[in-house]
């Protein structure tokens, strides 16, 4: 099978209208960040292709960078409306030294008067979760953290309870900041696609940011949505369809091997 049979064949199922929704998506979304986060367009393009990729992303920078606005923009942008009321489209998580797995996972609580057990969900049931400074938590719960990452599902008193498929984690953490915090370990960094870091913008962006502050909040609270779960979830597919040529593999297997 030559070149060209090969691509044929591995991107049967792939169409020129496929790609083009699947652009379509990415480009809404960019413009969309970019109307509240400004001199960021390499980073939003990351995170855009991570989420569209089907995987997550941890963003480490400074405080005021903007990682937490980019995240909330993008939770606006999704309509990612469910029909499950404990699956909401935005969730924000806010670690702490003091929390516990089931603050972040959820908890069974016992009801004395049906005399029965009840699974309550924790943030964690959400299509896009914003896990903000993911390492100022203990190894305990950033442990916890590993099974919903990379399966999608959380097991909970040998019960297992199935995240969306949508499901996209946007972590983040400041470098410069290290007291009181637990270094993330090789296991966790795993379970992110893409580690991306937010440097300073230019001093003509910062005005420009500056001169826009007073209606950051505005600007982000009337931000609608331009796509929805299910057009998310086409793109994925569309992506995962893309044909890989084995020169390619080859080289990504070859630069994996050089750098362990």
């Amino acid at each position: 099978m030559d070149s060209t049979e090969q691509l044929n064949h591995s991107s049967a199922g792939l169409n020129s209208n496929n790609i083009q929704d699947a652009l379509r998506v990415a480009e809404a979304l960019r413009r969309g960040c970019e109307t509240v986060i400004k001199g960021k367009s390499e980073t939003i393009a990351m995170v855009i292709t991570a989420l569209l990729a089907d995987g997550h992303v941890l963003l480490e920078d400074y405080p005021g960078s903007g990682k937490t606005t980019l995240t909330k923009a993008l939770g606006k942008l999704i309509d990612a409306s469910s029909q499950y009321a404990h699956i909401q489209g935005f969730r924000r998580i806010q670690f702490t030294p003091d929390m516990l797995p089931g603050d972040v996972l959820g908890v069974t609580i016992f009801e004395p008067k049906t005399g029965s057990f009840n699974f309550v969900h924790g943030p964690v049931f959400a299509h896009i979760l914003l896990a903000d400074e993911l390492n100022r938590t203990s190894p305990k719960v950033q442990a916890a953290f590993l099974e919903c990452m990379a399966e999608k599902q959380v097991t909970i008193d040998n019960v297992t309870h199935t995240l969306d498929e949508l499901f996209f984690v946007v972590g983040t953490q400041n470098p410069l900041d290290l007291a009181g915090t637990y270094p993330l370990p090789l296991v966790q960094l795993d379970r992110f696609l893409l580690k991306i870091p937010m440097s300073y913008v230019d001093a003509e962006t910062e005005f420009d940011i500056l001169a826009g502050i007073s209606d950051i909040n505005a600007r982000l609270e009337n931000l609608n949505p331009v796509c929805t779960r299910h057009e998310i979830l086409a793109a994925r597919q569309s992506v995962a369809q893309v044909h890989v040529a084995p020169i390619v593999r080859e080289t990504i297997v070859s630069i994996v091997q050089a750098t362990r």
